[in-house]
C-alpha cells in the first residue's frame, strides 16, 4: 500500500510572468526527481541570471495599480486564496509530500502552517489602522504603512509550501508585487500555490515565478528594481544573500542554518520526553532548522535514553519517516555518522541501509533514524548541522554545563529544556540564546502572531519573518504631519 501518490507523469514547470505561464528563452531544462523513487517527476526551466529582467518588469507594471487597491480590496484577494488553500489542502501536501520527501502527514501541517500566516495578513485590515494624534496646536501627526515596490522570496526544499507562504500573504497584503524563487529540488508545489493565487484574482504580475538556480538567485540580488529580498536556506548560502544584497541598497532577512539543544534534566517526564525527543529529530527526516541535533543529557537520564532507541528503533521508514531531499544529502550524513564513531561515538541507533519494503521505493534516498551517544563537545557532530535523522547525546553533568554548551554554539535558532520543575524551565528560558525557546516542547516554533526567527547565525538582518515582523520587513512606515491654521499661540512647530 504507497503512502504517497505521486504524479503519474512528470509535471513541466514554467516561470509566471504577468499572469502567464512562459518558458524564458535559452533555459536548460532540470529534472525534478522524487526523493522517495528517484523517478522524474517533473521538469522546470533553469532561468539564466539576464531572464529574470522580463519578471520584474511585469511586476513592476503591476506595482502600482496594486499599491493603489484599497487594503480591503487585496485582503478579499487573500480571503479567496485562503479558501483555496483549504480546499486543496491534500493535493498540496501530496505534491510537497512527493517532490520533499516528506510523509503526507508533515506536507498536511505546513500548508496548514502556511494557511495559519494568511489568517494573520488577513487581520491587517482590522488591526493595522495606523495612527493619528494632535502633537501641536494645529498640528496632527500620522502613521500608515506603505508597500516597498517590487520583492523577492528565495525559498528552500525542506518546505515547498509553508516557506513561501511565510511571505507571500504578508508581502501582498501590504501592497508589494511579490516574486518567487523557490528551490530548484521542490518546484512544483509552488506551482500549485501560483495557479491558486491567479484563481482566486490576483493581477497579472503582482505574483511571479521564477524557476532556477544560483544564476537566478544573482539575477534577482543584481536587479535594482527589486528593493527587498527574504531568503531561508543555509547559514553559508544565507551571509551571502545577506551580503551581496544589502551591498545593492536592498533591504534583506536571510534566515540560516541552526544546531538546536534540547536539554533534559533527571526531573522530565519519563513516558512524553523520549518520544517529543523522537519527534523533534526525526520529524521531516530531519531536514527542518528547528529539528533537535544534539540532546544535552544532564545527570542520570539512562532511562529516557533506553527509551528513546526504542522508540527510534521502531519507527518505520516511509509511512513513519520520510526520505532525505537527494543521494547527495545520503551519503554525507552516512559519512558524518562514520566518521563520528570512528571518533569514539557510540552509535546506539544506526539508520543507515533502512529503509522501506517494496521495490518501488529501492531507489529513494533513505536513511532511518540515528542516535550518537557519547558525543563530546570537540566533535563535529556536536557542532556542524548535519540536516538529517541523526541526534547526537551529548552527557554533562549540571544544568549550567548544558547552557555553557548551548552557549558556545554560532547558531541561534532554538532551544528546549525538559523538566517538571518550573524554576529549571524559567532559568534556561532566561538564559539560552536562541530566537525561539521551548520548554517541553521538541520543535518550539511560535504560533501566530507570534513571529519566527532566530539570532546569531541563524539570521542575518533585522526582525523576524513572519508575524509583525514580517509586515514590517515587507513594508515602511510614512509620516504625515498637517498643519492647516495659522496660530498666534506659537509652539516650536508653528
Amino acid at each position: 500500500m504507497s503512502f504517497v501518490q505521486l504524479p503519474a507523469t512528470p509535471i513541466i514547470g514554467r516561470n509566471l510572468v504577468g499572469g502567464e505561464w512562459v518558458t524564458p528563452a535559452g533555459a536548460e531544462l532540470l529534472d525534478v526527481r522524487s526523493p522517495y523513487t528517484g523517478g522524474v517527476i517533473g521538469r522546470i526551466p533553469l532561468t539564466p541570471a539576464a531572464g529574470v529582467a522580463p519578471v520584474v518588469e511585469a511586476a513592476k507594471k503591476a506595482a502600482e495599480g496594486w499599491r493603489a487597491t484599497p487594503l480591503r480590496d487585496r485582503t478579499a484577494k487573500l480571503l479567496r486564496f485562503r479558501m483555496l488553500l483549504e480546499q486543496n489542502l491534500d493535493k498540496l501536501a501530496n505534491m510537497a509530500a512527493s517532490e520533499a520527501g516528506k510523509t503526507v502527514a508533515e506536507a498536511r501541517a505546513g500548508v496548514l502552517k502556511g494557511i495559519e500566516v494568511c489568517e494573520f495578513a488577513l487581520a491587517v485590515q482590522n488591526l493595522d489602522s495606523g495612527g493619528a494624534m494632535e502633537v501641536s496646536r494645529g498640528v496632527t501627526c500620522e502613521f500608515k504603512r506603505e508597500p516597498l515596490g517590487v520583492v523577492a522570496g528565495i525559498t528552500p526544499f525542506n518546505f515547498p509550501a509553508m516557506v513561501p507562504l511565510w511571505m507571500i500573504p504578508n508581502a501582498l497584503t501590504v501592497g508589494n508585487a511579490f516574486i518567487l524563487k523557490p528551490s530548484e529540488k521542490v518546484p512544483l508545489t509552488p506551482l500549485m500555490l501560483g495557479e491558486l493565487l491567479l484563481e482566486a484574482g490576483i493581477p497579472p504580475g503582482v505574483f511571479s515565478i521564477v524557476h532556477g538556480g544560483k544564476e537566478a538567485v544573482e539575477g534577482i540580488l543584481a536587479h535594482p528594481d527589486i528593493q527587498a529580498v527574504a531568503f531561508v536556506g543555509s547559514t553559508a548560502v544565507a551571509r551571502r544573500v545577506y551580503t551581496e544584497g544589502t551591498a545593492r541598497g536592498k533591504r534583506v532577512l536571510a534566515l540560516g542554518g541552526a544546531k538546536n539543544h534540547l536539554i533534559v534534566v533527571p526531573d522530565a517526564d519519563p513516558v512524553f520526553t523520549p518520544q517529543a525527543v523522537v519527534d523533534s529529530f526525526t520529524g521531516c527526516a530531519g531536514q527542518r532548522c528547528m529539528a533537535a541535533s544534539v540532546m544535552v543529557a544532564v545527570g542520570d537520564v539512562q532511562p529516557m535514553i533506553d527509551e528513546m532507541v526504542r522508540r527510534a528503533a521502531a519507527l518505520e521508514m516511509g509511512p513513519g519517516m520520510g526520505a532525505l531531499i537527494d543521494r547527495a544529502s545520503q551519503e554525507r550524513l552516512e559519512a558524518a555518522i562514520a566518521k563520528a564513531e570512528s571518533e569514539g561515538a557510540k552509535v546506539l541507533v544506526d539508520g543507515r541501509g533502512k529503509k522501506p519494503s517494496g521495490a518501488a521505493w529501492a531507489g529513494g534516498n533513505w536513511l532511518g533514524p540515528t542516535i550518537l551517544d557519547n558525543v563530546r563537545p570537540e566533535m563535529g557532530a556536536a557542532q556542524k548541522e548535519l540536516f538529517g535523522p541523526v541526534i547526537s547525546i551529548v552527557r554533562v553533568p549540571t544544568l549550567s554545563a548544558a547552557l555553557e554548551l548551548q552557549h558556545a554554539s554560532p547558531y541561534g535558532n532554538a532551544a528546549s529544556v525538559f523538566t517538571t520543575n518550573g524554576a529549571v524551565a524559567q532559568h534556561v528560558v532566561e538564559n539560552a540564546r536562541a530566537g525561539m525557546v521551548g520548554v517541553n516542547v521538541g520543535v518550539p516554533v511560535p504560533r501566530e502572531p507570534f513571529s519566527f526567527g532566530g539570532i546569531n547565525d541563524s539570521r542575518f538582518g533585522h526582525g523576524d519573518i513572519t508575524g509583525q515582523g514580517g509586515l514590517d520587513f515587507w513594508s515602511y512606515q510614512k509620516k504625515v504631519t498637517r498643519k492647516w491654521t495659522a496660530r498666534t499661540d506659537g509652539s516650536w512647530m508653528s
